[in-house]
């Protein structure tokens, strides 16, 4: 369903009750198995400096995004990013991005760092190609064994670095196209499955194939001072460049 953005509202959640409803609600985008965030730990955190906020359309939450502070004031770690399945294609994820860096620019905070499945083409394409992010670590199996929506294959997680000031990402909270390989020295790709869980339901050894072939080749590029610095949406991949003078 693809619903107009009139009448939607970003802002941070209020007490007990919507923090409460922040639980089921992440069950609703996670499956059920998966154990959501307590409302009492976020209600602490959110009194401690951190972010709790939605994205509400008559008075319903359509979208939820939790970070909190890290041990350094200008850097918060964004832990939870959803869209309820029934609001999909309306941008919500992204808006929440950009209510999010708003609110850490106001504030003295100008990185965001997160993890994401590097297979899923959406968030890639979310927080790489639309928010201007940028990633070299590469954390193997970060979880362990998952459930719900994550299960049966290891859970490798990429960090993403969000500079909030940086040049591309003022750009693109503006609106305005960038060049990726603006300046950039030598670059390659790295392809990812279209639909991960559409792969994972018809073919789980295939979908552990593919988590294994892009853990291999992102590290790899890694190790030679490779980053992830773009995505391309309709050829699903991965654009990763090397300064010149980096390390090999």
């Amino acid at each position: 369903m693809n619903m107009p953005n009139a009448g939607l509202v970003l802002r941070e959640l209020s007490g007990v009750a919507e923090l409460k409803h922040a639980e089921w609600f992440q069950k609703e985008v996670w499956g059920k198995d998966d154990p959501p965030d307590n409302s009492d730990l976020m209600l602490a955190i959110q009194h401690e400096g951190g972010l709790v906020a939605g994205a509400f359309k008559d008075g319903r939450m359509l979208g939820f995004l939790f970070g909190f502070p890290t041990s350094q004031p200008h850097i918060q770690h964004s832990h939870r990013l959803a869209v309820h399945p029934d609001s999909r294609g309306m941008g919500l994820g992204a808006k929440l991005k950009w209510f999010q860096r708003d609110w850490c620019l106001a504030r003295g905070i100008t990185l965001v760092r997160w993890t994401f499945d590097p297979l899923r083409r959406i968030n890639a394409g979310l927080n790489i190609a639309r928010l201007g992010g940028s990633a070299s670590t590469y954390y193997q199996d970060y979880y362990g064994e998952m459930v719900g929506i994550n299960a049966g294959i290891p859970s490798d997680r990429l960090l993403v670095d969000w500079h909030l000031t940086a040049p591309r990402v003022e750009a693109l909270a503006k609106g305005q196209a960038t060049a990726v390989v603006d300046g950039a020295g030598e670059t390659l790709t790295v392809e990812v499955p279209k639909d991960l869980d559409r792969l994972r339901v018809a073919d789980l050894d295939a979908a552990i194939s593919e988590r294994l072939r892009v853990r291999e080749e992102m590290t790899s590029a890694f190790s030679q001072g490779y980053k992830v610095e773009g995505f391309d949406t309709e050829a699903c991949c991965y654009l990763l460049t090397k300064a010149d003078g980096a390390a090999s």
